[in-house]
Parts: C-alpha cells; structure tokens; sequence
C-alpha cells in the first residue's frame, strides 16, 4: 500500500490543505492520504493554545466525506516534540512493507536542514515537495543541503530526484491556493466569514466552540 502522510497544526485546517493532499493522492496514486495533526510542533508554538482535541476534531471534520482520507492521534500518544523523523519511524516499524510519501510545502522543503535528524527523512520516506504561490522550483539538487546533494542524482525530464535508498523526491506543481491558517484566525477575530476557504463543517465547529474569538 502507498500511503501519503500530511503533517501539520491545523489550526484550523483549510481547503488548501485538502485540495494539496488530494493533488498528492492523485498524481502519485496513493491508496490512501494519512493527516497527522502534531501535539507539540517543534517549529513554533501552537497559536492562541489551541488543544490537540479541538484540532484533530476538525481535521476528522474535514476529511470525514473523502474515503481515501484517514486521520492519526498519533502524535498526542507520545511524548516530547512532534519530530517528523520519529514518527515516520513509527509508521515504518508497525508497517514496514507499506511505501510513504511525506507531504511538505516547498518554503519547509528549503529549510529542510533545521529539521532534526533530517538526513534520515530521505530513508523513511518519498518526499513529495507541494509547490506553493511565490516560490518557484528551477534548481531541485539546489534546494538541497550541501551536505547531503552527493546522495541524491537528478533526473531532469521527470523532476525529480532520486536518493540512494531508492526512495524518491517529487515537485509537485499544480493548484495554487494562497490560504494560510494564520489569515484564516485573524479573520474570524475580526468577526468576518471564512466560508469557503474551510470546510463548511470545520466553519461549524469553530463557531460552536467559540475558537480564535469566534
């Protein structure tokens, strides 16, 4: 089975993220697209201290019409940081015959270096790179670590590069919708509509709990 893991706050989850995945499932034929919401982000603090429950309620909202959409709690069943590395590792070691594809946007692609242990992604993984609005993709072997670009080769016609594990890296460049979860927060606090850059059921939910001001 090929499965695509998409990692984030989701806070809230919006159209983009859905749209992206779906993209992902569909141009690398992946049976399934795994949302892995993340307890404690290493990158940056969860804004305005929204509860893992809340955020994974509303991706299980989200999703909850698409089959080929399935959602973890994984991340809030261990401890410390959400590392991207640890949990590809423990999908790897409770399934070790199926193929992951972990999805990330080219802006955390370029800083793929502050990642931790991120020479071990390669190994776990496809990565599978969703170009986003203003940033283009003209170098691939370019955006890669020095560090790490002898372990890799190039094959131009397909885009894609290719890492001694076998595994693969591909750019992925199609819909461009300019949603941001942060945009999406302010403007609820400014009691504004945020109907159709969510779904209509996380609109529901977060009226309902009264989040981001709501």
């Amino acid at each position: 089975m090929k499965t695509g893991i998409l990692g984030g706050t989701f806070n809230p989850i919006h159209i983009a993220h859905l749209r992206i995945a779906e993209e992902v499932r569909e141009s690398c034929g992946l049976d399934r697209i795994l949302f892995l919401p993340a307890a404690s982000p290493p990158h940056k603090s969860v804004a305005e201290d929204i509860a893992f429950a809340h955020r994974l309620a509303m991706v299980e909202a989200a999703t909850s019409g698409n089959p080929f959409f399935e959602v973890s709690d994984l991340e809030s069943r261990r401890q410390g940081k959400s590392y991207s590395v640890h949990t590809l590792q423990i999908l790897r070691d409770q399934d070790p015959q199926q193929s992951y594809y972990f999805i990330i946007g080219m802006d955390s692609f370029r800083d793929i270096a502050t990642w931790k242990e991120y020479p071990r992604l390669f190994e776990l993984a496809n990565i599978v790179v969703a170009a986003r609005p203003g940033i283009a993709c003209e170098d691939p072997l370019g955006l890669l670590p020095v560090a790490i670009r002898q372990e890799f080769c190039y094959h131009g016609p397909a885009k894609t590069l290719r890492h001694r594990s076998g595994n693969q890296v591909y750019f992925l460049e199609e819909t461009f919708l300019d949603i941001s979860s942060t945009r999406i927060r302010q403007l609820i606090a400014q009691g504004r509509s945020i109907r159709y850059l969510v779904p209509s059921a996380v609109e529901n939910y977060i009226l309902q709990h009264g989040l981001y001001g709501g």
